[in-house]
């Protein structure tokens, strides 16, 4: 029976993390890094356990975008993974739409660098590629990501501002990938 759930980070046993932690080693083929792993923790996971084993995992994490000069409460997706064995039965599409139903009622926008290789997945949600370039707000002040653009996506909440998708954006510095 699948089983769902959603916990903060503070709420993870430590089984539960190293869990995750190991499914998103494996599904990005050690490609994962201690800096990704650092950017997932701190928001909502939403976990997908089959026989009380994790086989899917996605996690929205709280950032802040800039655009027009203005901030935006951001939620900012992290670590999608769903195991090998268990890809193409459906469990990308329900992670994804618990952490847009989290999106939806916390932030004013949705925001995440697309990794899938799953060409349109989130497109086919409504997920909007950002047209504009793209820039991170770095501890020596404002530095393009040049490599980024074209790759963020958003999705509009009730509650986002007025968003030109062909104008600049910006998002809050961190260590590894900035988006």
């Amino acid at each position: 029976m699948l089983d769902v759930t959603h916990s903060h980070t503070a709420q993870l046993l430590p089984d539960d993390r190293a869990a995750i932690r190991r499914l998103l080693d494996d599904a990005f083929k050690g490609e994962f890094s201690d800096e990704d792993w650092a950017n997932t923790l701190g928001g909502v996971h939403v976990v997908v356990r089959e026989d009380e084993e994790t086989v899917a995992h996605v996690a929205v994490v709280q950032r802040r975008l800039l655009h027009r000069d203005g901030p935006i409460r951001t939620g900012y997706i992290e670590g999608l993974a769903v195991r090998a064995d268990r890809r193409r039965r459906g469990y990308g599409d329900a992670l994804m739409t618990a952490a847009e139903d989290i999106i939806a009622t916390a932030y004013d926008l949705g925001a995440l660098s697309d990794g899938t290789e799953i060409d349109g997945f989130y497109e086919r949600r409504g997920w909007l590629t950002w047209q504009g370039p793209t820039w991170v707000l770095a501890p020596d002040g404002m530095r393009r990501t040049t490599e980024d653009d074209g790759g963020v996506l958003v999705m509009r909440t009730s509650t986002s501002p007025d968003l030109a998708l062909d104008e600049a954006i910006a998002c809050d510095w961190r260590t590894g990938d900035v988006w």
